[in-house]
């Protein structure tokens, strides 16, 4: 993982400190001494996540933050807050005035670590969202950017899970005045309960006796409709191991007990304000895509919107040196299935092939209809390993069951995959759809049903 990174601190060690510690790390570091410097580097840059100290002269911390969240050119950039402030108040605070997350000094690098990719892996997500809107029809984003101030953060529904019944009615009643919680202490019916709710925070505790708190987590991103669901751990000191590791997974907050009232409820705040602008900017892609720029078999993008989104996807991963590819997949043998049971049994398995695609492809990977039986996925952000584990997942799950399409027998279907990613400067979309298309020739050749990467 690679982000650009703004470090923002009138203490010139302080930023030596952190600029060596993200270097290390392969980050791209941007350095700012003042508040109004920041605000000029962020007028001129694409910043992936800002460190921004609270204490400085003439601007402090909040006031940069309050600026930077009130522009719709940086309303979307992670600030990740760091001061000696140890004060609860001063953490609600920043919260408020629209931080992401706050660290206190000196920083812990593990948590450092942790929360900048955490907040790196959001803005990448954020980032993908406003690329399709603006390819769509160049969507006028700045109306959905802008509708975030009105949305409430109150009134949630969230879920507390945790064995220990008095310590969950304690948590429910810190958030009673704002928010209806229900409490689940059998950690084994996470699942169960998520599916047949509406929830829009799940609040997890670490202490679940014989339940591993992670593995709940990881059983709750199972549901189709919670996989964005926010889930904010609550923690005990020792447990700061467990904590780093959930945040590299994607767990997004925790917070320590003694869980101090305000601090909870502005950290449950964000999660909720983020979901929900989250859930209405998706809501605005979805809603004001022409009809042009989608299939109307499937209900994936068409080839015309995927030629222009690839344009601009394959442009920004060359500007910002980060990995993108592309895989192309082929149902095998589609045409005798035409030609045996006719084209609506035909029409029928492209529908349940792109329902099966989608599934199985991630939220940031861009899923089209090519043409015919053609496919394809693009994936930002996708190094080689990746792209072959999210290319084999999605054969599996063309090949393990067979499609019920209305014939006395369920039809048995496969595909092949040729994946291909970006190399270098030179390459353009062309080049990039023609290495995948040899390898996915490639995986005919040899028996079909196989994923081929591109050796080039």
């Amino acid at each position: 993982m690679t982000a650009r990174v703004l470090i923002v601190d009138d203490v010139p060690t302080n930023v030596r400190l952190l600029e060596a510690r993200l270097t290390a790390e392969y980050f791209e570091v941007l350095t700012a001494n003042s508040g109004p410097q920041a605000l000029a580097i962020c007028a001129e840059n694409d910043v992936d996540i800002i460190l921004l100290d609270v204490m400085m002269p003439d601007m402090d911390g909040f006031e940069v933050c309050r600026r930077l969240k009130a522009n719709p050119k940086t309303h979307h950039v992670p600030v990740l807050m760091i001061t000696a402030l140890d004060q609860p108040s001063d953490r609600v605070r920043g919260l408020e005035v629209g931080a992401d997350d706050f660290l206190t000094k000196p920083v812990d690098d593990m948590q450092l670590m942790a929360r900048v990719k955490s907040l790196v892996r959001l803005k990448g997500l954020t980032d993908e969202l406003r690329a399709r809107a603006m390819t769509g029809q160049q969507i006028a984003i700045e109306d959905a950017l802008r509708a975030m101030d009105n949305i409430s953060a109150s009134g949630g529904s969230l879920l507390l899970i945790d064995s220990d019944v008095r310590h969950a009615e304690r948590i429910r009643a810190q958030l009673a005045s704002e928010h209806k919680v229900d409490i689940l202490t059998a950690p084994a019916d996470a699942v169960f309960q998520v599916s047949g709710s509406r929830y829009e925070l799940a609040l997890v505790s670490m202490a679940l006796g014989e339940f591993d708190p992670l593995r709940v987590c990881s059983q709750i991103r199972t549901v189709d409709h919670t996989r964005g669901l926010p889930i904010i751990l609550i923690a005990e000191e020792a447990d700061k191991p467990k904590v780093l590791r959930a945040l590299d997974l994607g767990i997004n907050d925790f917070i320590s007990r003694p869980v101090e009232r305000n601090e909870l409820l502005a950290r449950v705040r964000t999660q909720i304000r983020r979901h929900r602008y989250a859930m209405e900017l998706r809501e605005s892609v979805n809603s004001t895509m022409a009809l042009a720029v989608t299939d109307d078999l499937t209900g994936l993008y068409n080839r015309r919107y995927f030629d222009r989104h690839l344009n601009v996807m394959l442009g920004k991963a060359q500007n910002q040196e980060r990995d993108l590819a592309l895989m192309i997949l082929d149902i095998d043998h589609f045409k005798a299935v035409n030609d045996n049971y006719g084209h609506d049994i035909g029409d029928a398995v492209l529908r349940e092939f792109s329902a099966r695609l989608k599934r199985n492809v991630r939220g940031v990977d861009l899923a089209c209809r090519f043409g015919g039986e053609e496919f394809v996925v693009l994936m930002p952000d996708t190094d080689v390993a990746s792209a072959e584990m999210v290319a084999e997942r999605v054969r599996h799950a063309i090949a393990e069951r067979p499609f019920e399409v209305g014939l006395q027998r369920p039809l048995s279907v496969t595909v092949s995959v040729g994946v291909s990613l970006n190399e270098d400067a030179v390459d353009t979309p062309e080049t990039l759809i023609k290495r995948a298309d040899v390898a996915l020739y490639r995986a005919k050749r040899e028996g079909r049903n196989k994923v081929v990467l591109d050796a080039a």
